[in-house]
């Protein structure tokens, strides 16, 4: 059973990551033209890098609080990142007949995130190896 603490810092760490993600979302749309959902791309590979990252830190240091952990990861970045609305962009592209566009942003969406997830866990990883 989850504390109150913990639920309170998810809650939280929810609060400020939807807030960031509407942001975040906005910021890269407006800036860079584009056919596919930029923003929602951006948000996702910036999330999952920075998850990544993360966890690679909290094996190196096993005193940091669940509630901390709890507000970044579950809180934080799972409010953040934007798994449903990439589904329902994919879903109007395909349902708009761009199949082609549709299997890019799926592609770009799904590796992408795994590789950015990758990435931050290994730089964390290879920073505390000095």
């Amino acid at each position: 059973m989850m504390s109150w603490q913990t639920i309170l810092a998810i809650g939280s760490g929810g609060f400020i990551g939807a807030i960031l993600r509407a942001y975040l979302n906005g910021l890269i749309s407006h800036k860079i033209p584009h056919v596919l959902p930029f923003g929602t791309l951006g948000v996702n590979l910036l999330g999952s890098f920075i998850m990544g990252a993360l966890f690679a830190y909290f094996m190196q240091n096993s005193a940091i609080p669940i509630h901390l952990k709890s507000f970044l990861t579950t809180g934080l970045l799972g409010a953040l990142t934007t798994y449903s609305t990439f589904a329902i962009e994919s879903f109007w592209m395909i349902e708009g007949g761009s199949l082609m566009l549709a299997a890019l942003n799926m592609s770009l969406n799904v590796f992408g995130t795994v590789m950015m997830a990758g990435g931050g866990y290994y730089l964390i990883q290879n920073l505390f190896k000095s």
